[in-house]
């Protein structure tokens, strides 16, 4: 059941057809850390478990430091002891530390290409209006000109007698 959620979640962040190639990568450095941390509590249990002092020793607790380990949170409850528990920290950091670090570069290429779209279509906007602005005002000009063309151009205003 828990690899057809998993290849299911995988297919989500990864088949949608619309999704930008920032946001595919960010899924699929997310569907990595998923199973980094899986894999990582795994392994690091095999390196502890015959260990002395090891605090390591099952799963449920390997993962919960799977976890703190990936997210740089290191609450220090549970570390590895060993040479290769230590190795499999390094490499749940490293993935860690670079999966956060794509997630937040795409929410923020996502909030920048929204800003830009909104400021783009504000800028069209902003350039009909004026194109409007003016063909009315040329039309108004145009009535002005007909109508102090067509009095003689006095400008709509009366002349005063003429004296002879």
């Amino acid at each position: 059941m828990l690899p057809g959620f998993l290849a299911r979640a995988v297919e989500l962040l990864l088949g949608r057809p619309g999704h930008s190639l920032h946001l595919k990568a960010a899924g699929a450095a997310t569907a990595v850390l998923g199973m980094v941390m899986l894999l990582g509590a795994w392994a690091v249990v095999a390196a502890e478990h015959d260990a002395p002092r090891a605090n390591l020793k099952t799963y449920p607790q390997a993962l919960w430091w799977s976890i703190e380990t990936a997210t740089t949170v290191g609450y220090g409850d549970f570390f590895p002891v060993t040479l290769g528990g230590r190795v499999v920290g390094a490499v749940v950091m490293v993935v860690g530390i670079t999966t956060y670090g794509m997630v937040t570069a795409a929410l923020a290429t996502w909030f920048v290409g929204r800003e830009q779209r909104r400021r783009h279509h504000l800028a069209h906007h902003a350039e009909e209006l004026g194109e409007e602005t003016v063909r009315a005002l040329h039309e108004r000009f145009d009535r002005l000109e007909r109508i102090v063309g067509g009095e003689g151009g006095s400008g709509g205003r009366e002349q005063p007698p003429q004296r002879h």
